[in-house]
């Protein structure tokens, strides 16, 4: 830490302009990932190489500037994840046909600032005191200190520009399928199923959460589809008429595989997201608390002359009166809701505590493991499944809205979630750098602000041209939004029945079995962990999201052994592999609005298709591609 370093301006109006933008543009780019991936990726280096390419045009830029536009800009990459995790589960629902402007921008962004508030008093004990590793925030600061990487803005550039034309070729002219896939039955019944979609996003995604994650997800994913679907298959589709009828009709593998993935087996990923986010409760309880009287203390201390700028946190009279000033109207939409005062004040109640013990369970996990592993999936349904349990007891199994006021209420707390992990780990690299706390979590706020008056746009576009959810004639490959549809499932469940509890209880027994390893492999200390949120990912995603996904996370391991030093600091690979995401998902979004204005979903389709190999190797040349950049001697320098 640079403790004493002189006060450098930080928030300036240019660094403050480009982190806006960069913040609304990585809020679309992740908000098209999460719905397609069920996976975000944390924005803070791409941010960090932008600004110092963008701000050399000025000479006397520093680097707490580029500090504050990358604290600025990563807070879209964060609130785009608390979003699209629980909004899109109103509409799977049926509670809205689009996404409501005024709802989605308070909700999301009142629970966003609350995340910042809610990791304040945090920030002494684990950063300070505790001195946390926080991976990523460790990183950008190494990355800002060497002055970003040669050429690093150029690595970004064209893997953004291969990521749009492989999107562009894929998903608009419709040149080739977007999942090369092979699946069959294994004697009458059983299911075997290979299969990878053709998105360079999905390299970029497991090369930067590294090999470990990437594998975990993988293993998850085999679970579900080389384990769990052909037992349930061959031996309990009887139990399931609609599945049996399906069989009996001759559907072939893949759907049916599917169909049992949906229905059935993704639950698995619940019960083990529900014994995740209780569990990282319980394992943090101690730290939670020495942290909150930490940071009470360090706020009753007087700001005299001699009081070093790097330890400035917003004053606590001004976060205790925030956090009042952003309930009232919180409170006020879930009343006109549910029509109740007092249900309406419980379902608050339950906010403000989940909301707070969740965002520092977020930020007290991303300072361990990293952002890569905030259970935010777990705390969410646990969140919603708690508040759907209080509604239906406060208003009825057969209340109407029931269902959508507990994923608001999730909404909230994910929101809360995700803002806290993010802005601990900026505040790690400012920490590094001696900026002022005060000045990252109003860059925080002002980030969060600047991305959620986005989200409701892009989501109205996505949902129009590409739909969410289960696929539907209109929309035959409709973005998947996992985590929203097992939010959905478990509030509908809760409330209308229909919950497979069996298969929740057995993921819940594989998530306590999961644990018990990592716990085992901690002890030990073992260099290769198996946090139980990243299999649970697994579990509740399509095996063909989760192969490309290895693969990226085998580029990096590879490349990390071919040459060690040439992800370190100026980091090309990540840079690299953050491109891909950024293009592919930028260019989604922009077709679809010819798509939504048309009205017609093969409007640029040249009604010429080539077999999926062609993709494959398409999609093989930029992992290629990848393991090059991120290998060559030159970048270690």
């Amino acid at each position: 830490m640079s403790a004493g370093a002189p006060l450098l301006p930080q928030l300036t109006l240019r660094a403050v302009v480009l982190g806006l933008v960069l913040s609304a543009v990585l809020a679309g780019a992740n908000a098209y990932l999460g719905l397609f991936a069920g996976m975000t990726v944390a924005a803070s280096i791409p941010a960090s190489v932008i600004s110092m390419a963008v701000l050399k045009v000025f000479r006397d830029t520093n680097i707490l500037e580029h500090n504050s536009v990358q604290t600025i800009a990563s807070a879209g990459e964060a609130l785009a994840a608390g979003t699209i995790f629980t909004f899109p589960a109103l509409v799977i629902l049926g509670y809205w046909n689009t996404f409501d402007y005024l709802w989605v921008t308070v909700i999301a962004g009142l629970g966003g600032l609350l995340g910042v508030l809610f990791t304040i008093p945090l920030r002494r004990s684990l950063i300070v005191e505790q001195q946390l590793a926080f991976p990523e925030g460790t990183a950008t600061a190494e990355v800002l200190k060497l002055g970003g990487a040669a050429g690093g803005a150029r690595h970004l550039a064209w893997a953004a520009a291969a990521g749009a034309l492989i999107k562009l070729t894929q998903t608009g002219l419709r040149l080739w399928p977007e999942t090369a896939q092979l699946a069959g039955y294994l004697g009458s019944r059983a299911i075997g199923y290979v299969g990878t979609n053709l998105s360079p996003a999905l390299l970029g995604v497991g090369y930067i959460v590294g090999l470990n994650i990437a594998m975990l997800v993988f293993i998850g994913g085999a679970i579900s589809w080389w384990v769990a679907i052909p037992i349930y298959s061959g031996l309990f589709l009887d139990h399931d008429p609609e599945l049996a009828a399906q069989l009996a009709s001759g559907a072939g593998a893949a759907d049916l595989a599917n169909a049992i993935w949906g229905r059935q087996i993704r639950y698995l990923g619940v019960g083990a997201m529900l014994v995740g986010g209780v569990w990282a409760l319980i394992s943090i309880r101690k730290s939670l608390w020495s942290g909150i009287r930490s940071g009470l203390r360090a706020a009753r201390r007087p700001t005299d002359a001699g009081y070093d700028h790097t330890d400035h946190d917003a004053p606590m009279k001004v976060v205790l009166l925030c956090t009042v000033l952003f309930v009232i109207p919180i409170f006020g939409l879930y009343f006109a809701i549910v029509g109740t005062l007092g249900v309406a004040l419980a379902m608050t109640v339950v906010m403000l505590i989940t909301g707070f013990l969740f965002s520092s369970v977020a930020g007290y996990m991303t300072g361990l493991v990293g952002s890569s592993n905030n259970p935010l999936s777990g705390i969410t349904i646990a969140t919603v499944l708690l508040t759907a349990a209080l509604l239906a007891v406060l208003l009825g199994r057969d209340a109407a809205n029931g269902a959508a006021a507990a994923v608001l209420v999730g909404a909230v707390v994910c929101c809360a979630a995700a803002i806290g992990g993010d802005t601990l780990q900026d505040l790690k690299a400012g920490y590094l750098l001696g900026a002022t706390p005060w000045r990252q979590q109003l860059g925080q706020a002002l980030g969060v602000v600047s991305a959620v008056l986005v989200m409701a746009p892009i989501l109205n576009v996505l949902v129009a041209a590409y739909g969410i959810g289960a696929p539907s004639p209109e929309h035959p490959a409709s973005l998947p939004a996992p985590q929203a549809n097992l939010m959905a499932s478990v509030a509908r469940g809760v409330f209308g029945g229909g919950l497979p509890w069996g298969m929740i209880a057995v993921g819940a027994l594989v998530g306590t079995a999961i644990i018990a390893l990592d716990e085992y492999l901690a002890r030990r200390g073992a260099a290769w962990r198996a946090p139980v949120l990243a299999v649970a990912v697994g579990i509740y995603l399509p095996l063909e999201l989760a192969t490309p996904i290895l693969a990226g996370g085998l580029i990096a391991h590879f490349a990390a052994r071919r040459n060690p030093l040439a992800d370190a600091g100026a980091r090309p690979g990540v840079l690299f592999a953050a491109g891909l995401i950024t293009g592919e998902a930028l260019v989604g979004i922009v077709m679809a609005i010819p798509i939504v204005l048309s009205g017609k979903p093969d409007l640029i389709a040249l009604g010429v298709t080539v077999p999926a190999g062609v993709g494959l190797l398409a999609v093989g040349g930029v992992a290629v591609a990848l393991y090059r950049v991120a290998s060559a001697r030159e970048n270690a320098a």
